[in-house]
């Protein structure tokens, strides 16, 4: 750890350098996968009908337990079933998967089909749970 330390106080610019690259690709990476929204910012959409949940889990996990008036549409077969989310083009389309770690895929492929008013839904429906809201199971 004495030898970090005095590499980068002898090789401040590199150090600086590399810090630099690392909160840019991060910063990238978080704005490449488009906006992002809070469960309870989801909640008011939803409640006042100005939104629709599209949910890319499987089949399984989708029927363990999902948003209430949520779409199905598994993340490998979004591309072919775009075409259903034809009649929500005028709201807020919000996609939610497990922990939203494929979430940006979703949107990227849907901004792809024309869907221009897509965000993911922070933290998956891990977090909705962990924010004590409802889900649906049957």
């Amino acid at each position: 750890m004495d030898r970090l330390f005095e590499f980068v106080v002898s090789h401040y610019v590199l150090a600086s350098l590399f810090v630099a690259f690392l909160l840019a690709i991060l910063v990238l990476e978080s704005r490449r996968g488009g906006a992002k929204i809070s469960a309870q910012g989801a909640v008011s959409l939803l409640n006042r009908n100005e939104a629709v949940v599209v949910d890319i889990r499987d089949r399984k996990e989708f029927g363990e337990g999902r948003i209430t008036g949520s779409i199905n549409i598994p993340l490998n077969s979004l591309k072919s079933r775009a075409g259903e989310l034809s009649k929500h083009k005028d709201k807020q389309i919000i996609v939610a998967d497990k922990m939203g770690q494929h979430s940006a895929m979703a949107v990227k492929q849907l901004n792809a089909e024309g869907y221009a008013n897509v965000v993911r839904l922070n933290g998956g429906v891990g977090d909705w749970k962990a924010s004590n809201l409802p889900l649906v199971k049957k």
